[in-house]
């Protein structure tokens, strides 16, 4: 596991950035790129949108699967995650809109939108990178805490803190929060060849300790990562401070992590 440092919210955009164009221009022929939705990649999708519209990367041949989506809610909805990767990055780029992948929020059997997202994930050979977001209480996708490590897509119950963080988004009213969600399960994560995990502002500080410092538990699925043979965390300094506090700043690391500070 790395984790890397960088100055602000937009270092982790541009770094991020690095990281997916480098793996796209890397592999010849179809890409499957795993996306996030929230703020924090919102600086790494305005990153995507420039160098796309400089002529420095190509989408035409990726694939994208999105994490996770609420349910119940309608794909026009201006909350919904369909909607949200429309406006911020698909209309931007060069991918083909029937190559995009966002659960339905609408389904009228849930269990079997998420089992035939899962085989669509195989069919195209898996997942080569997963962008990913963490919560304040250490969730990533909207697996909450107590997910199992095997755990696949489904439907799954928002825990009420992830409700009203995600509030601020439905004009603070937490009654306009969807209560569940259909969201990839920490095992489908775990099968992606890549994640990079980015996390800015300092409230998301102890959560990045918690996963990366501490003993792997559900409890706090992102910790579920250090396992994975190719992750990274992003992070930025806001973000790192109680993270280089308990390692003295950079140290004392766990066997297995290393730091990167990126000026």
């Amino acid at each position: 596991m790395k984790v890397i440092v960088c100055e602000n919210a937009a270092a982790v955009g541009r770094v991020s950035a690095d990281l997916v164009a480098a793996d796209i221009k890397a592999k010849e022929g179809k890409y499957v790129l795993g996306l996030a939705t929230g703020s924090t990649p919102l600086p790494l999708y305005g990153e995507l949108i420039a160098r796309h519209r400089a002529g420095e990367l190509c989408f035409a041949n990726v694939t994208s699967f999105n994490l996770d989506e609420y349910y119940p809610i309608a794909p026009n909805h201006d909350q919904s995650y369909y909607y949200f990767m429309w406006l911020n990055l698909f209309a931007h780029i060069n991918i083909c809109l029937r190559r995009t992948n966002v659960l339905n929020g609408l389904a009228t059997d849930p269990k079997a939108e998420c089992k035939a997202y899962e085989k669509r994930i195989k069919a195209e050979g898996g997942i080569d990178l997963q962008v990913l977001g963490i919560g304040g209480n250490g969730h990533i996708a909207f697996n909450e805490p107590g997910s199992g490590p095997k755990s696949r897509t489904r439907v799954v119950k928002l825990d009420e803190k992830t409700r009203k963080d995600n509030s601020r988004f439905f004009n603070n009213k937490i009654e306009d929060v969807p209560t569940h969600a259909l969201s990839m399960g920490i095992g489908t994560i775990f099968e992606a060849r890549k994640n990079i995990l980015l996390a800015t502002g300092g409230y998301k500080g102890e959560a990045i300790v918690s996963s990366v410092l501490e003993p792997p538990t559900p409890k706090v699925p992102a910790s579920l990562l250090q396992d994975h043979p190719d992750v990274a965390f992003l992070i930025d300094t806001d973000c790192a401070k109680a993270f280089l506090a308990k390692t003295n700043d950079g140290k004392k690391l766990p066997k297995g992590v290393t730091l990167e500070i990126v000026q």
